[in-house]
């Protein structure tokens, strides 16, 4: 599959000035680890009766949204949801942190696209702690100049805002962006944001992208990526 995508990307001539990355499920596999830590979360501390699958399918966004979308609006307040946010971003790096670890192929894919002076950014809905957290103990700030996080941005994916940010930081117009995401939201906020989409297929299926436009390869992994 990896090889089919490759001939796509190069024997195909499709080229971008910039690589914009999503974090979560994209450049690591942690959706399992978030998804624990909110449904501890929410379960044992919140005693809310969700289910795993619930959680999972509502974790997109920012933190406060999520906890919106759970128990609706003015439940709690700020300051208790940024508590909870940062309580559950504690969990999850503790558990995490032993397997933290890129996805394969994606170090040579970074540094092939380097050296090849492609611009790369990351574009995530993640909070500065968690985006620090791999950036730092991953070693990769030298591959990202540019990072967007969920206090950057005024509106969460599925609106373009976080990835028009990234291109616009980079110097690059959005038709010359190629987006790397793990869920349908992004992708779609990709779409809105003008730019095409190699999803990575760690979270989802590729059955739940067929809507989307603007996908231009699916992967597991980075393996192959670059011939």
């Amino acid at each position: 599959m990896l090889k089919y995508y490759t001939t796509i990307f190069f024997k195909m001539n499709i080229k971008a000035a910039a690589f914009l990355f999503d974090l979560n499920g994209t450049v690591i596999d942690d959706m399992g680890y978030h998804a624990a830590a909110w449904h501890d979360i929410l379960t044992k501390d919140l005693k809310a009766p969700f289910t795993h699958h619930e959680v999972k399918q509502q974790m997109y966004g920012k933190n406060e949204e999520v906890l919106i979308r759970f128990f609706g609006p003015g439940h709690f307040t700020k300051e208790q949801m940024q508590e909870l946010s940062i309580e559950k971003e504690k969990r999850y790096q503790q558990a995490y942190l032993p397997n933290l670890k890129l996805l394969d192929g994606l170090q040579e894919f970074l540094d092939q696209a380097k050296a090849a002076g492609i611009k790369m950014a990351i574009g995530s809905a993640a909070i500065p702690f968690n985006i620090d957290f791999v950036l730092d103990n991953l070693h990769l700030r030298k591959y990202f100049p540019v990072v967007v996080s969920a206090d950057d941005v005024s509106i969460s994916k599925p609106h373009p805002e976080t990835f028009l940010q990234c291109a616009a930081a980079l110097g690059v117009p959005p038709e010359d962006c190629i987006v790397f995401e793990d869920a349908p939201k992004g992708v779609e906020s990709a779409l809105n944001a003008g730019m095409r989409t190699f999803v990575l297929t760690t979270s989802h299926p590729k059955e739940d992208f067929a809507q989307y436009s603007n996908v231009i390869g699916y992967g597991e992994d980075y393996q192959g990526l670059f011939v």
